[in-house]
Order: structure tokens, then sequence, then C-alpha cells
């Protein structure tokens, strides 16, 4: 159910006054919160409310780290699961340190460090990755032009798609396609 005129302006101004009563979804981030979190307001068409926390759960939402619409800690690896499931299905767009923060209802350095301390890389490391394999497929599999590969990834600087191939690979996006024709 999307949100009245009245629980979008509690939901807007963070008021505590209806904690308790009806927890908000945001189907782009599929995180539920208390109308009273802090987080980056999300767009209004995205927000469904729910009467429970346990509907939102059963409609596939799972708790904001930052408001604990459960009262309970979400586990670090649920949290860098979803992360990857960002990182993986995004990759083509900008995603910045601060827009994942955003999405998955944490900090900045949070996010950096408990993203690291499970995984051994940053979430920038791990999307470079993804974006560099995935370009890599791009250059084994399609005549397209190496700037159009890039842009694709994610990357629209040819130059620094370029270097950061040749970092990850050795080889520039040509001299890998030759190799691999």
């Amino acid at each position: 159910m999307q949100p009245d005129d009245q629980t979008w302006g509690v939901i807007e101004r963070n008021d505590t006054a209806l904690d308790g009563k009806l927890w908000y979804a945001v189907s782009s981030t599929k995180i539920f919160c208390k109308p009273s979190c802090h987080s980056r307001l999300p767009k209004r068409q995205n927000v469904s409310v729910y009467q429970s926390f346990q509907d939102a759960m059963a409609a596939g939402y799972r708790p904001c780290k930052r408001c604990r619409p459960t009262e309970e800690v979400v586990a670090d690896d649920i949290w860098v699961d979803e992360i990857n499931y960002i990182l993986e299905q995004d990759y083509a767009e900008k995603l910045t340190l601060e827009e994942l923060a955003f999405r998955v209802h944490g900090s900045e350095s949070h996010v950096r460090h408990v993203y690291q301390k499970h995984t051994g890389v940053t979430p920038l490391q791990k999307l470079n990755a993804i974006r560099m394999a995935k370009a890599r497929t791009l250059l084994e599999d399609t005549p397209m032009a190496i700037d159009k590969v890039g842009e694709t990834v994610g990357i629209a600087n040819t130059s620094y798609f370029i270097k950061l191939f040749k970092q990850h690979f050795h080889l520039s996006p040509y001299q890998y396609r030759l190799a691999h024709s």
C-alpha cells in the first residue's frame, strides 16, 4: 500500500509518532524501516507501507541496519550478500560508495569496513572486478568498440577504462581482444 499524504509527511520528517505502528519498505533497495529512520529519503513511488514488520519481511524486504526496525541487529553477512547483489545487478550504473551506502542504509565508512572485513576487498574493488569480467566477456564475444565496452560496463571515460583493464589483465583491451579472437 502506498503511503497517504499524512504518512508520507511522517516519513519525510523522520517523526517517531508512527514508530511501532507501521513500517515502510523501499522497492528499489528491498529494505524496510521505521518512519523515524534517518536514512536518505527514498522516492515516494518506491515506498510501500506495512502494518507490521513481519508483513514487510514476508513481502521480501530485509530490516534496515541503520534504524533496526525489528530491534534486532542485521547480520553483517546478510548485508554483504545484499551489497554483492547490488554490485552484480547494477555494475553498469554510476555506483559510488555514497550511492551504495544509501541503497543499503549505512554510512560509507561502515559499508566499506564491513565489506572489506568479510571479503578482503573494498566494495569499489569488487565493483571494478565485476566490470572487468563483464568487459572481458564483451571483448571476447562481440565486435563492440573499446569505448562502447567501457560505457556498457559503467566506465564512460575510455582512458580510465583502458588503464583499469590493463591493471587487471596486463593487456590493453585491444591486445586482449587480439589474443582471444
